[in-house]
C-alpha cells in the first residue's frame, strides 16, 4: 500500500536549547535549574554527565543543519533558552545570544529548512526560580517580557512560534514526582505551577498578537490518551476521565477552548486548592488568547482503572484512578514503554471531533534506546527498529488525515542524539548518531536515510 501525504506536509524533528547547546565559557549565558541542579547534585545524573556537555550545537549549528537537509528535513523546532537570551530572567538582553539565534535562524532559512521556535522547554532561569519559578506569579510576567523580546528580535523571520513544550511535565516532574527541579511532592502547589504555566503562555500570546507580525502561535502539549481498563464499566471510564483532566485537558482547553476542565475545577476547589492567584481579569486573558496551532507529542497511553488501592497520606491525582497495565500491550524493550500506534491517531480524532479541528501537527515521536552502539555495523547505526516505529506510526497519522484530521506534518525526537535531563544521555533518540567519545562527532543513523526517501517523496510504500 502507498502511504501518500500533502505535497506541503511538514517533515523534520524537534530538540532544545538546553538538550543540545551545551555551556559555553565567556558566552554570557545565565544559569537555569539544570546547570544548577547538576552543580548541586551530580550524582543524580546518568554517569554524571550534565548539561554543559551536550550536543554542541552551539558551536557546530552549520554542520547539523547541513546533516538536517540531508535527512530529509523542511522544517526543525527548536527552543531559545530564556537564560541565555535575558541571563537573569530579566532586565538585560545577551547581545551574543541575539547573534548566535540570528546566524541559527538565516542558517536554516537559507537552507530550505523553516524554523519552528519554541520559548520554554523546563529551562527556568535560576534567578527566578530562587524567587519561587512558576509558583510565583512576577515569573508569569517575566515570562511574558521574555517572549515579546524574542517576537521583536526575531519575528520578521520566525513565523511558527510556541510558548511552551509539554507544560505538564514541570507540574508532574517537578511538583508531584520527583524528575525535575525543585523535586517537591505537593498537589496544591503543582495546581498553582500549572494555572501560573497556563496564564503566562496566554500573555505570551497576546503580546505576540499586539505586535502584529504575520505568523502563528501556539503551545506543544504531550497528550497521552487515557484508556479505560474496560470501556464498558461506568467507573473505569470515569476514572480515564479524570486522568485526562490532570495529564491532558489541564492544558488542552484553556489553550484551545480558553477554560479549564470542570472536572478538575470541582476536584481543586474540593480540596480548596484553587490558586490564590486566580481571578477573573486572568481568566479573561487565557479565554481570549488561545492558540493558531497546536503541537502533539505523542509517545505512549496511559491506561487507567476505577480507584481500587488505597490513597497515600496526602492527596494526589492517583486519589481518583489506578494505573492499569494492559495484558496485550507491545513494548519497546530498551526504553520500558508501551507502544501503541493507535494512540496517535486518537489523538488527532480528538482534537478534529473536540477542538474544533484546530490546525496541528506531530510535534514529538520517537523511540529510545539504552546502548544504541549495539547496532552499529560499518560507522553507522542500523536502527531498523527505529524506522518500523516511525513507520507505523505514520500509517496512523496517514488515516487520520484521510478521515478529515487537519494534521500538517510529523516532527520525530529528535534531530541528533542529545541530552535528556536526568537521564542524560542513556538514552538515545535520534536521526543521527553523537558520539560523545569522538568530541561528539555525528552520524547520519540508518533511520535518517530512510527519513530522507519519506520527506522527498512525501510518503512511502509498505
Amino acid at each position: 500500500m502507498k502511504y501518500q501525504f500533502p505535497a506541503d506536509f511538514w517533515w523534520g524533528s524537534a530538540a532544545s536549547g538546553p538538550q543540545t547547546e551545551g555551556v559555553i565559557p565567556g558566552d554570557g549565558k545565565g544559569e537555569n535549574v539544570w546547570d544548577h541542579w547538576f552543580k548541586e547534585a551530580p550524582e543524580l545524573f546518568f554517569d554524571q554527565v550534565g548539561p554543559a556537555k551536550v550536543s554542541q550545537f552551539y558551536t557546530r549549528y552549520p554542520e547539523y543543519i547541513q546533516q538536517m537537509k540531508a535527512t530529509g528535513h523542511n522544517s526543525y523546532r527548536h527552543s531559545i533558552q530564556w537564560s541565555r537570551l535575558i541571563p537573569d530572567g530579566v532586565g538585560e538582553v545577551n547581545q551574543t545570544a541575539v547573534d548566535y539565534y540570528n546566524k541559527l535562524i538565516d542558517e536554516m532559512l537559507a537552507n530550505g529548512i523553516e524554523p519552528f521556535m519554541n520559548l520554554y522547554h523546563f529551562d527556568m532561569p535560576w534567578p527566578l526560580q530562587e524567587q519561587g519559578g512558576w509558583e510565583n506569579y512576577d515569573v508569569v510576567t517575566a515570562f511574558a517580557r521574555y517572549a515579546e523580546v524574542c517576537f521583536e528580535l526575531f519575528g520578521d523571520r520566525v513565523k511558527k512560534w510556541f510558548t511552551m513544550n509539554e507544560p505538564i511535565v514541570p507540574v508532574e516532574a517537578g511538583y508531584l514526582g520527583e524528575f525535575h527541579y525543585p523535586q517537591v511532592v505537593d498537589m496544591k502547589r503543582a495546581a498553582l505551577v500549572g494555572y501560573h504555566e497556563a496564564l503566562a503562555s496566554a500573555k505570551a500570546i497576546a503580546a505576540y498578537r499586539k505586535l502584529g507580525l504575520s505568523g502563528e502561535i501556539g503551545i506543544i502539549l504531550n497528550l497521552t490518551p487515557s484508556y479505560p481498563r474496560d470501556a464498558k464499566n461506568p467507573a473505569d471510564v470515569k476514572a480515564s476521565q479524570i486522568a485526562d483532566a490532570f495529564f491532558n485537558r489541564s492544558f488542552l482547553d484553556p489553550a484551545i477552548l480558553g477554560t479549564f476542565p470542570e472536572e478538575l475545577v470541582t476536584i481543586l476547589k474540593d480540596l480548596d486548592m484553587l490558586p490564590k492567584t486566580l481571578n477573573e481579569a486572568d481568566l479573561a486573558i487565557i479565554q481570549d488568547n488561545t492558540i493558531d496551532l497546536l503541537g502533539i507529542n505523542y509517545y505512549q497511553p496511559r491506561r487507567v482503572k476505577a480507584k481500587e488501592t488505597p490513597k497515600g497520606p496526602q492527596p494526589f491525582p492517583t486519589d481518583y484512578f489506578d494505573f492499569y497495565e494492559w495484558p496485550e500491550r507491545k513494548m519497546n524493550p530498551y526504553r520500558g514503554w508501551e507502544i501503541y500506534e493507535k494512540g496517535i491517531y486518537d489523538s488527532l480524532i480528538n482534537i478534529k471531533e473536540n477542538y474544533g479541528n484546530i490546525r496541528c501537527f506531530i510535534s514529538e515521536n520517537g523511540m529510545g534506546v539504552e546502548g544504541e552502539g549495539r547496532f552499529l555495523e560499518e560507522g553507522q547505526i542500523q536502527d531498523g527498529y527505529r524506522i518500523e516505529f516511525v513507520k507505523d506510526h505514520l500509517k496512523y497519522v496517514h488515516q487520520a488525515l484521510s478521515e478529515g484530521c487537519n494534521v500538517l506534518g510529523y516532527h520525530m525526537w529528535t534531530c541528533m542524539d542529545n541530552w535528556s535531563w536526568l537521564n542524560a544521555y542513556k538514552n538515545r533518540y535520534g536521526f543521527i548518531s553523537i558520539d560523545l567519545a569522538n568530541d561528539g562527532a555525528a552520524t547520519i543513523k540508518k533511520s535518517g536515510e530512510w527519513f530522507k526517501q519519506v520527506a522527498t517523496n512525501n510518503g512511502f510504500d509498505d
